[in-house]
């Protein structure tokens, strides 16, 4: 499974979530009973109306058939050999996204998207999110894009509520070089969220 990262930083590496890897996909993002009708980071991924269908195994059955296809669905951080970050990042054009009422488009750019970041519980406060940030944005500019773009919170500092932080904040994207874009129609945790975006 020995790959050139995408990334090496501060003691961690970032590596598409190849099928090769889709065992620490199911870490990051699988449920811990596998009947289970959640997560698999689906829910913006795919039409609300198929994700709710989607039950059980077949949610992991889908997110394996992604990682065979040429574009991966996002990428993975590592410390050793051990997965400790995810980062849902993909072509808006193929996301639910791109027909969204609430999250306007900025332009024409065929933007991608990064709007799930995860880190392993017990490896949180480490700065993984920045790496994965950075990892997402490294992965869409080697696969062509133009500009890449997030819909974080709005939060000025405000706790967020740790089921919701995965659509990240505005200051983890400032701090990436993302620059705000526009506001949204969107709100998580309570929070405004905002078009945050970066020229690939």
């Amino acid at each position: 499974m020995a790959a050139t990262p995408l990334l090496r930083t501060d003691g961690f590496t970032v590596h598409p979530a190849t099928h090769a890897r889709f065992d620490d996909v199911r870490t990051m993002v699988g449920p811990k009973n596998p009947t289970s009708s959640v997560c698999w980071c689906l829910s913006h991924r795919i039409p609300a109306k198929d994700n709710r269908e989607l039950a059980g195994p077949a949610r992991g059955a889908y997110v394996e058939a992604l990682t065979r296809r040429r574009t991966k669905p996002g990428v993975l951080a590592y410390d050793g050999d051990e997965v400790v970050g995810w980062a849902a990042v993909a072509p808006r054009s193929e996301l639910p996204f791109a027909r969204s009422t609430k999250i306007p488009h900025v332009d024409d750019q065929d933007a991608w998207s990064v709007w799930c970041i995860r880190v392993r519980p017990g490896h949180r406060g480490r700065g993984i999110s920045h790496v994965l940030l950075e990892g997402a944005v490294a992965y869409a500019r080697q696969q062509g894009a133009p500009v890449v773009e997030g819909y974080p919170v709005d939060n000025q500092g405000a706790r967020v509520d740790l089921t919701m932080a995965y659509v990240g904040t505005r200051k983890l994207f400032e701090d990436a070089g993302f620059r705000l874009a526009a506001p949204t129609g969107a709100t998580s945790a309570g929070f405004p969220r905002v078009v945050m975006r970066r020229t690939a």
